[in-house]
């Protein structure tokens, strides 16, 4: 069995576990404090704020920044589930952008369009007319860890008076012309499931250059007390959204080899691409020039759209190759398609382009063997299968 992913996990791990578990501490210690300021570092911002998960952080970014019932939030429907579910915690309501077909993130040209058609009143959404008026937020998503075209996409909110979330959660490490992702918008969020590049196990956190937002976050997070943090004073709405000392610990151990880790993970990236770029039958992934760096979160690769990927993907998990599709659109999901009434054509470069993705095995520590076994097996599944 050859996994989708995995963690990388040392003894420097295990370690620091341990510390905390010899302390009196578990939750909002040292841990939380240090971890928060190294990956402020990190992403060379002024705060950063822990949470128990990425979607936390997104929706706490989110009703700091003001966001009101019935408000539109654009948005990419190429994407984890939780980039627009978050608006819809707040009773607001996701208008999605197609993407580029090139880097599967949200496709400028197609933005422009969409506040174009709306400003016309030509966007509906089920039964009600998109106004523009109340178009007040842009979340990016940096898909894969390939960063958004940020000078065209800013530029755009801009003009629109757009106020941007940054969506890295897939992004740690990756850089927009030697930009760390994160540190563009109002604020920005990354994730520590356990297919990130480094784990908490489960987590997130919020990275911004506003204290006000820090402030806002911290205080929503630990349910709506002040900064003194009295335990029984609460000063606004609140949620449990802390990140526990254990999970926080996990996450600065794992930031003491960053590098290493993002190091690796580009080698078994590059070995891919050696590997695939013989066969006219897939395409690998695509990076623009202006992506200084990438933190690769997953492998991606897009099939022929003549082959058959529910079959690929039967034969090599079978085979005990992990594969799975990403992503499924999120305005294809049966809850959008039932609250919204969202079908097929509405975001057609979106809706070709996850027909034909694949996600193969990717982890920090996949061999050169374990990828070659990958690549015989997918040849193998498209000639017999696909």
């Amino acid at each position: 069995m050859i996994p989708l992913s995995k963690p990388y996990l040392t003894d420097v791990e295990i370690e620091t576990i341990m510390n905390v578990m010899k302390s009196d501490r578990l939750s909002m210690g040292e841990y939380t404090n240090l971890f928060e300021r190294k990956i402020a570092s990190v992403a060379n911002v002024n705060y950063a704020v822990a949470v128990n998960s990425g979607t936390s952080a997104l929706h706490l970014i989110l009703r700091a920044l003001g966001v009101e019932e019935f408000d539109f939030m654009l948005v990419p429907s190429f994407t984890f589930v939780a980039s627009a579910n978050v608006a819809l915690f707040e009773r607001a309501i996701p208008v999605f952008v197609d993407i580029d077909e090139r880097t599967y993130n949200m496709d400028p040209d197609a933005l422009e369009k969409l506040l174009r058609d709306i400003e016309r009143g030509c966007v509906h959404i089920g039964n009600n007319r998109v106004d523009i008026k109340k178009v007040r937020f842009l979340m990016t998503v940096d898909v894969f860890g390939q960063p958004v075209n940020y000078d065209r996409v800013l530029s755009i909110a801009h003009d629109w008076n757009l106020k941007v979330i940054e969506d890295s959660c897939e992004a740690l490490g990756s850089e927009y012309r030697a930009r760390p992702c994160g540190s563009f918008g109002e604020a920005g969020a990354y994730a520590f499931y356990p297919n990130k590049q480094i784990t908490t196990g489960e987590g997130g956190i919020i990275v911004t250059n506003n204290k006000e937002l820090a402030m806002l976050c911290k205080s929503m997070r630990n349910q709506g007390r002040g900064e003194e943090e009295d335990w029984l004073n609460h000063v606004r709405l609140g949620f449990n959204y802390r990140i526990d000392e254990l999970s926080a610990a996990l996450g600065y151990a794992q930031l003491t080899h960053l590098e290493e880790i993002l190091e690796k993970r580009n080698n078994v990236a590059l070995r891919y691409n050696q590997l695939l770029s013989r066969y006219n039958w897939v395409q690998i992934p695509h990076i623009e020039d202006y992506t200084t760096r990438i933190g690769w979160f997953v492998y991606v690769v897009k099939l022929d759209e003549k082959i058959n990927r529910g079959r690929i993907m039967d034969y090599m998990n079978k085979r005990g190759i992990q594969v799975r599709n990403y992503f499924t659109p999120i305005h294809l999901q049966p809850f959008y398609r039932k609250l919204f009434g969202f079908s097929e054509g509405m975001l057609p470069v979106t809706e070709r382009v996850s027909k034909s993705t694949l996600a193969l095995p990717f982890y920090t520590t996949l061999t050169l063997q374990e990828q070659e076994t990958v690549i015989e097996i997918l040849k193998e599944a498209v000639e017999r299968v696909g």
